[in-house]
């Protein structure tokens, strides 16, 4: 069978099944190796990985270069797969800049990675250049119930990993866990009564966690700078900085927010409780907290930290919606990709904090998410839309705001790119028809994003504009008001540095 597949592999490099610009094997290929080496890993034979290869920022390279230039770093990264992988390995293109490798006998799991990372070194070394590579990989396992589409999931979520980890780097799925290895948690007591710390930390010994303590407000904050910390049982009474306020601290910074929070008083009434919930208390007891209810309350809160530290599959949650619009509006093929790198670059220009810049990848992928209730005869028309139809059209932001809201406490900001994205300046964007600073920052960042990208990319009614006239256009936009100018200079400067078009 190993043969068949192959023999087939190789022939194809001179078929119609060939992608014709990269000289690589077409998907389909890569799809039909994926269910044979499936099935020969499932009878304990053999041993393979999966690998999603993505050139870092080539969105930018293909604006500031040009589509010519882009296709031929393409024909380049094919030829260098070639020349680079072993007999028994089969590349292909999988779509855009991005392309698959499966590797053949890749060891152990502590071993999974040698192969992905000798390619991407001697890929970077033969293109040159400042080009660097992100690549998810997954392993083939034994007994695979979901088959290909289960492990291109999961080499798409652990690429995406990479990217959010910085790019340039190699990323290894690993599964995430659903039960509670509570030796592996970390709990941080504050109480400035040393007995009432003696006695929970008794209680809680008997599930071998790690426990940390602390006497005072200040002392808790330092302790959950320095260290991760898994969850906080924290006495609301204490001297100088109270529970109240380090709750507050802990729930405002980006780093410890999701630190589930227990309040301990010996104040049952409704204004603490209150004031409690305001400042982000997860729970409350009453002290002397019940050892039973302590156990319970505790075991809870750790399974729900965990669960929110390993929440991996939002990434493929959102990497299946977008990818579900591109394939019902063919003018969004690799448009959400684009759009995310070319605004996340502009938020880092412009300085934005890392929650803004988190902002700007997950709605860079979900901006255009409410498409999916939107006729495909709309989208796809070969001209400009009527009345009716544009009025549909512009209800995609309201929609993909209501698929997203579920999502709302892990989306954050990136719900308002969602729903604000077509927002303009001067009021006349849509759905809320909000002005100037009414309009967050992370929107107006994706609008610039957003239009520059359709600009310069086909749409069913017209051809690509030059990088010039799209340049225009945005500079013609901000001036009338439509536009944020500082976003729109950004952009432009990012575009034009060291390009040859800039004179």
């Amino acid at each position: 069978m190993l043969n068949t597949i192959e023999s087939i592999y190789k022939n194809t490099i001179h078929c119609s099944s060939m992608d014709y610009l990269t000289g690589l094997p077409g998907h389909g290929v890569l799809l039909f190796a994926l269910e044979q080496w499936i099935e020969r890993t499932n009878a304990g034979r053999e041993s393979f990985a999966l690998a999603l290869l993505d050139i870092d920022d080539f969105a930018f390279y293909n604006h500031r270069h040009g589509s010519l230039q882009g296709d031929v770093l393409l024909q380049r990264f094919g030829q260098a797969l070639l020349n680079n992988l072993s007999e028994t390995d089969i590349a292909s293109r999988y779509g855009g800049n991005r392309f698959c490798v499966i590797f053949r006998n890749t060891g152990g799991v502590d071993r999974l990675l040698e192969k992905p990372e000798s390619l991407k070194a001697a890929l970077e070394n033969e293109i040159g250049g400042e080009i660097t590579i992100s690549i998810g990989v997954s392993s083939i396992k034994t007994n695979m119930v979901d088959g290909v589409e289960h492990i291109m999931k999961e080499a798409c979520s652990a690429l995406a990993q990479a990217k959010a980890q910085g790019k340039n780097r190699v990323n290894c799925f690993r599964e995430a866990s659903t039960s509670l290895n509570i030796e592996q948690s970390r709990i941080l007591l504050v109480d400035d009564e040393p007995l009432n710390l003696k006695y929970m930390e008794g209680v809680l010994r008997k599930v071998n966690c790690t426990i940390q303590t602390a006497t005072n407000g200040l002392e808790a904050l330092e302790i959950t700078q320095g260290m991760e910390v898994d969850l906080v049982l924290l006495d609301i009474m204490m001297p100088s900085v109270d529970g109240l306020e380090v709750c507050r601290t802990l729930k405002a910074t980006e780093e410890t927010r999701m630190i589930p929070v227990i309040l301990l008083t010996a104040l049952d009434d409704v204004e603490t409780k209150i004031a409690g919930i305001e400042a982000g208390a997860d729970d409350f007891l009453t002290k002397p907290p019940h050892r039973a209810e302590l156990l319970a309350r505790v075991k809870s809160l750790l399974r729900l930290k965990r669960l929110n530290s390993n929440l991996t599959s939002i990434e493929n949650v959102l990497f299946s919606m977008a990818k579900a619009v591109e394939a019902k509006d063919s003018y969004t093929q690799g448009h959400v990709d684009r759009v995310s790198e070319i605004a996340m670059t502009i938020g880092r220009d412009m300085g934005l904090s890392h929650s803004e810049l988190e902002a700007l990848r997950l709605g860079g992928a979900l901006h255009d998410i409410g498409k999916m209730g939107i006729p495909e005869e709309i989208l796809n028309k070969p001209g400009p839309l009527n009345e009716r139809e544009w009025t549909i059209m512009k209800t995609h932001p309201e929609i993909g705001y209501r698929i997203c809201l579920p999502l709302k406490k892990s989306l954050g900001q990136a719900l308002e790119v969602v729903r604000s994205h077509h927002e303009k300046m001067d009021g006349s964007g849509y759905p809320d028809g909000m002005k100037n600073g009414e309009i967050p920052m992370v929107a107006r960042i994706m609008a610039v994003a957003d239009i520059f990208d359709a600009l310069v990319t086909d749409r069913p009614y017209r051809k690509a504009m030059s990088l010039m006239r799209a340049l225009e256009i945005l500079r013609k936009d901000a001036a009338e008001g439509k536009l944020d100018p500082e976003v729109v200079d950004c952009l432009i400067r990012r575009v034009w540095v060291n390009n040859e078009y800039a004179s």
